[in-house]
């Protein structure tokens, strides 16, 4: 059946068990955060019922008053990684999308560490599409726009840590299953989002 996308709810395209995400993974942003970039992958959690599809509405929750977009590259993982070398990362990816890091700022800086402030329900929009084909190295844009405004563009040839470095990196400390989530960071243009914003 094909059917007009207005008359469907875009889900997200993978329900992971756990998304895995990479901060200060861009210099430029690193900055804006008042921050130094960190010697290996600073990877913190968020829980899958973050996880919204692409049109989905964000929810800004009540205790937080500074929300902010951050634009990012999301990798889908393909099959069980453990302990994988860095050259050999590549068949254990299944493919690409986008995402947004949903971040409660104010949280972040009062808490000290980012579960609370990074990790409410609807925080991380996914989709629409993981794409087989992309190839990172390639500098993608990171984009954001917000009311048709953009507020973000960069590049993943900008990050810090490659792709194959961070699964790398993460499949040391835990293993990541087929469908996880892997976040690779945002570059700079973060800001607030408000009721009503798209």
């Amino acid at each position: 059946t094909v059917l007009p996308i207005t008359e469907v709810k875009l889900l997200a395209p993978v329900i992971p068990t756990k998304v895995v995400a990479v901060g200060k993974n861009y210099v430029d942003h690193a900055a804006e955060m008042d921050s130094d970039v960190p010697e290996q992958p600073l990877i913190f959690l968020k829980p899958p019922t973050s996880v919204v599809g692409p049109l989905q509405s964000v929810r800004l929750p009540a205790v937080s008053h500074n929300v902010h977009h951050e634009a990012e590259l999301a990798v889908v993982m393909g099959k069980v990684t453990k302990n994988v070398a860095i050259e050999d990362v590549g068949p254990h990816i299944l493919g690409y999308t986008a995402a947004n890091d949903i971040t409660a700022r104010d949280l972040q800086r009062s808490d000290g560490q980012w579960s609370r402030a990074k990790g409410f329900d609807t925080f991380c929009p996914l989709g629409p599409a993981i794409d087989t084909e992309l190839d990172p190295q390639e500098g993608l844009s990171i984009i954001c726009r917000v009311n048709d405004e953009t507020r973000q563009s960069g590049s993943t040839s900008d990050m810090v840590f490659g792709v194959g470095e961070i699964i790398s990196y993460i499949s040391q400390i835990m293993t990541l299953l087929p469908g996880d989530v892997i976040l690779t960071g945002t570059p700079d243009g973060v800001g607030p989002i408000e009721v009503g914003d798209r």
